[in-house]
């Protein structure tokens, strides 16, 4: 069944001079309007759109997709203010709402918040809540250490930022175990480092896999991390290189890069070395 603020997968009926009707199941045929149209399409095709009402609250699709779904958390601007409420840029056309109800405080243009985006279930409208907390209860967590996660930064705090776990979670990562840029805003894949009594979550941005590695390996892969992920250097580069860089022989360099690459968290590259931002 299509839904309404997601992605789907709908198949083509018929050519209009405004564009396309798509197939929206229950919800009807939908137009995709002509800039959204991609070339050499026809009746028949599948073609990935989202769905929402437009500002005459007619359901319309695009391939153009928002920064944040229904159902999700995500840091949006605020465009502008009327006596309805505040509107967020969403990165569609119309903007996106947050009734005066539901604004924890008073929103103010060109901030940021990080609001909850939620289908109104009277309207089918699009709205969003910046009332967070009370989507984030103290509730046992499904998930446990080791797996990989969705998450979204928060705030900054004195040890590190908080973040929000799979759209439903609160967590923490560690400012010492931070090696990249990260801010508010960011939607990432990471990983459980720890479940706490509490059901407090730790979370890191690599595979614990990295915990498994011995001391030169890890400082190699802290090294790389803090030069944005991939540096020029090799074990074939000049022993006062890595001297330098690494603060190790080249022949223990060597022996590291050697145990990262057969765990595949790096990549080898002809004059660098990388990141596996897969792993």
């Amino acid at each position: 069944m299509a839904e309404i603020g997601k992605i789907n997968q709908l198949r083509i009926v018929k050519d209009h001079n405004a564009g396309i009707f798509l197939d929206g199941e229950d919800l009807g045929e939908i137009l995709l309007p002509n800039r959204y149209v991609p070339e050499n399409c026809a009746p028949g095709d599948l073609i990935e759109v989202f769905i929402y009402l437009d500002s005459e609250d007619r359901l319309v699709a695009s391939t153009d997709f928002p920064k944040v779904m229904v159902e999700q958390f995500g840091f949006l601007q605020v465009k502008q203010t009327n006596n309805i409420g505040a509107f967020l840029d969403w990165g569609l056309p119309k903007d996106l709402l947050v009734p005066f109800r539901e604004q924890h405080t008073r929103m103010v243009e060109g901030e940021y918040y990080l609001v909850f985006t939620y289908l109104d279930p009277h309207s089918n409208r699009i709205v969003a809540t910046s009332k967070t907390n009370k989507l984030l209860g103290n509730i046992e967590p499904d998930v446990t250490k080791g797996d990989k996660v969705e998450i979204v930064i928060c705030d900054e705090r004195e040890v590190g930022y908080t973040v929000i776990i799979n759209d439903k979670f609160r967590g923490m990562i560690y400012k010492n175990e931070i090696f990249e840029d990260i801010l508010p805003g960011d939607r990432r894949s990471a990983y459980v480092k720890n479940v706490r009594d509490d059901f407090k979550i730790d979370i890191q941005l690599n595979p614990l896999g990295y915990g498994k590695i011995d001391d030169s390996s890890e400082k190699v892969l802290t090294i790389i991390q803090q030069f944005g992920g991939r540096i020029k250097v090799t074990d074939k580069s000049e022993p006062e290189m890595i001297k330098e860089i690494f603060g190790m022989s080249k022949k223990t360099f060597k022996k590291a890069v050697g145990a990262l690459y057969k765990k595949h968290l790096i990549i080898l590259e002809e004059k660098a070395i990388a990141i596996n931002k897969e792993k």
